[in-house]
C-alpha cells in the first residue's frame, strides 16, 4: 500500500506549490519525496523491535515527535504534519476523509551544504564547529530533563546497551585477535563503569539526562542560509534520545576523531564545555566516546553478515576493526600537564591556549568566561574587584585540579599577572604530580592595540579589557622570578613561528604527544 502510495503522491496536481520534477529517496524506514522547494517524508510500516511504525497510528505519533523535536534545532526546515486523504487511486495532502497515513512536510534543502559533503571538498572551518558547539549546548540548555523516577539515565541503564553491544558483537568475529581485543574492551568497559558508577548516578540526579538529539554527526548538520542547523534527531527510540548530555556530544567528537578531525574535536569539546561549563562531564567522556566508537563498528559487522561479496567484507571488516581501535585508543592512559598563560588582555593568549587545545587535547578554562559564570549579576565595579578576581583565580585553580583527575590536560587562559596567581596554579601541578608551564605571551603594543580594537569591533570576545586597563596592567605586573622562568615559554604572539616552535618543543619534552 505504502509503495502504491508513493506513486500516486507523484501528481502535480497535488501540491499547492510549483513542483520541479520528483525524486524518491529511499531509506530502511522511510520514503523521501523531493519536489523542489519541499520534501514529504513518508514512515515505512515496519517493525525493527527498536523502532516500531507497523500501524498507521504509530506513523501518524512519530511524524508528529519529529515534527516537535527537530523544530527545537531546525524550525526553518521541518515545517508541518500532514494527512494523507481520499484513494490511493487518488490522494489528497490535508483533505478530508479517510485517512491513509501522513506525511512530513520539510524544507528541500541542497545535500551540498551537509557538512559531511563539506569536509568532503575540503570546506569545513573551525567557525563551523564552533557554530555546532553552540546549536548543541543551546538545545542541551532547554531540553526537558528526564525526571528522576524515570528508569532511563540511571547507571545500569546507561550501561545495558553497553553490554548489549559486546553480546551481539562476539557471535559475529572470527578472528582471534579481534576477540582477544573485544575481550580487553569489555573488561575496560566493565572496570570504567565500576568505577564511574557513582557520577552516573549523580549525574541523573543533578538533570543531566535529557532530552536530547541522539545522532549527532556531520551527516546530520547542515548549512542553510549561512547558518549551521542540527537536524534529523531520534524520534522513534528514547532510550536512544533520553540520554546524558556529555553522551550526545561525544557522538560529534567520535565522529570527527573517526575522520582524522582530532583537533576540530578537540575544538568542538571544548567550545561545548565553555558555553556549558559542564567540566565533571569531561570524566565520562572516553567511556561515551568508546561506547559510540563501538555502536558503529557493531554496525559495520551486521553489514558484513549480509555481504557476500569478499572485496566488499574485507572493507566492512576494516571498518569495524577501524572503529574497534579507535574505541581502544578512549582506554589510554592520558599525558597530563598544567599550563598558564602569562601576559597582558589581548596580547593573545587565547589563540595561543586553544593551539594547545588542538595539538594536545588540553581542555582550556578561561578567566574571562569562568568570572562571568561565578558572577552573572554583577555589576563591572564587583565583577572586576579585588574580591572577585581573587574568586575567579580560586576558581581556575579547582577546576583545573578536577580536570587534571579526570585524565586531560589543562590550559588556563587568564592574565596571571601576579605571581601569587602563579604560584597557586603551580601548587595544583604539583598536588597532581604534572608538568607545570607558563606561556610567557608578548607582542608589541602596536600590535596589542590593533587586536584590541579588532576584538571590540566584532563584539563576540568576553573580555571587556579597554586600552587603559591593558596599561595599567602592564605598569602592574610583577615579573616572572628566575625559578618561574625555568618553567616558561616565551612566545612572540604575533609570529606565527614562535608558536609553533613551542608547541614543537613541548611535544619534544611529553611522552605520549
Amino acid at each position: 500500500m505504502t509503495q502504491s502510495l508513493i506513486e500516486a503522491l507523484q501528481n502535480p496536481a497535488l501540491y499547492p506549490h510549483p513542483v520541479e520534477g520528483f525524486e524518491v529517496i529511499e531509506t530502511h524506514i522511510s520514503w523521501v519525496l523531493l519536489t523542489g522547494q519541499y520534501a514529504y517524508k513518508l514512515k515505512k510500516p515496519v517493525n525493527f523491535g527498536f523502532l516500531d511504525f507497523s500501524s498507521r497510528e504509530a506513523r501518524e505519533h512519530f511524524c508528529h515527535e519529529e515534527l516537535r523535536l527537530n523544530q527545537r534545532t531546525a524550525p526553518d526546515i521541518y515545517l508541518e504534519v500532514l494527512p494523507v486523504t481520499g484513494s490511493l487511486e487518488a490522494p489528497q495532502l490535508g483533505g478530508n476523509g479517510p485517512v491513509l497515513d501522513h506525511v512530513l512536510k520539510m524544507r528541500q534543502f541542497p545535500q551540498s551544504g551537509l557538512l559531511s559533503n563539506v569536509l568532503a571538498r575540503g570546506e569545513l572551518m573551525p567557525a563551523h564547529i564552533d557554530a555546532l558547539a553552540r546549536e548543541i549546548a543551546d538545545l542541551h540548555a532547554e531540553a526537558k530533563r528526564v525526571p528522576i523516577e524515570h528508569v532511563l539515565g540511571s547507571a545500569e541503564a546507561v550501561m545495558a546497551p553497553v553490554r548489549q553491544n559486546f553480546e551481539q558483537i562476539r557471535p559475529l568475529l572470527e578472528d582471534a585477535a579481534d576477540l582477544t581485543q573485544l575481550e580487553h574492551l569489555e573488561a575496560w568497559a566493565e572496570d570504567t563503569f565500576t568505577r564511574l558508577q557513582p557520577l552516573l548516578d549523580q549525574r541523573k540526579g543533578d538533570g543531566f539526562i535529557r532530552e536530547c538529539h541522539g545522532d549527532i554527526h556531520l551527516a546530520n548538520v547542515t548549512l542553510l542560509d549561512d547558518h549551521v542547523l542540527l537536524f534529523d534527531c531520534i524520534e522513534f527510540n528514547e532510550p536512544f534520545r533520553l540520554i546524558d548530555v556529555v553522551s550526545d556530544a561525544a557522538f560529534l567528537a567520535m565522529d570527527l576523531e573517526d575522520r582524522g578531525l582530532k583537533s576540530l574535536s578537540r575544538r568542538f569539546i571544548n567550545a561545548y564545555l565553555e558555553l556549558t561549563g559542564d567540566y565533571q562531564g569531561l570524566t565520562l567522556l572516553p567511556f561515551y566516546k568508546a561506547y559510540r566508537a563501538m555502536v558503529r563498528a557493531k554496525i559495520s559487522l551486521f553489514r558484513l553478515a549480509q555481504e557476500q561479496d569478499p572485496v566488499e567484507r574485507v572493507v566492512i571488516l576494516r571498518q569495524y576493526r577501524n572503529y574497534a581501535a579507535l574505541a581502544e585508543s578512549y582506554s589510554a592512559i592520558p599525558t597530563r600537564f598544567l599550563a598558564i598563560t602569562h601576559g597582558v588582555s589581548a596580547v593573545g593568549k587565547s589563540h595561543v591556549a586553544m593551539r594547545l587545545v588542538e595539538a594536545f587535547g588540553a581542555i582550556r578554562l578561561r578567566s574571562d568566561v569562568e568570572r562571568k559564570r561565578l558572577f552573572p549579576t554583577a555589576d563591572e565595579a564587583e565583577l572586576y574587584s579585588s574580591a572577585a578576581t581573587q574568586a575567579t583565580y580560586s576558581h581556575l585553580h579547582q577546576q583545573a585540579a578536577a580536570i587534571l583527575l579526570a585524565g586531560f590536560p589543562v590550559v588556563l587562559d587568564a592574565t596571571y599577572l601576579k605571581q601569587a596567581q602563579r604560584q597557586a596554579a603551580h601548587a595544583v601541578a604539583e598536588q597532581t604530580g604534572v608538568p607545570f608551564l607558563i606561556l610567557d605571551c608578548q607582542a608589541p603594543e602596536a600590535v596589542i592595540v590593533a587586536w584590541l580594537a579588532e576584538r571590540q569591533a566584532e563584539g563576540r570576545d568576553p573580555s571587556d579589557a579597554t586600552l587603559e586597563v591593558i596599561r595599567a596592567q602592564e605598569a602592574g605586573r610583577e615579573p616572572l622570578s628566575d625559578v618561574e622562568q625555568s618553567h616558561s615559554g616565551r612566545i612572540a604572539t604575533h609570529e606565527a613561528a614562535s608558536l609553533d616552535s613551542l608547541i614543537e618543543r613541548i611535544r619534544s619534552h611529553l611522552p605520549g604527544f
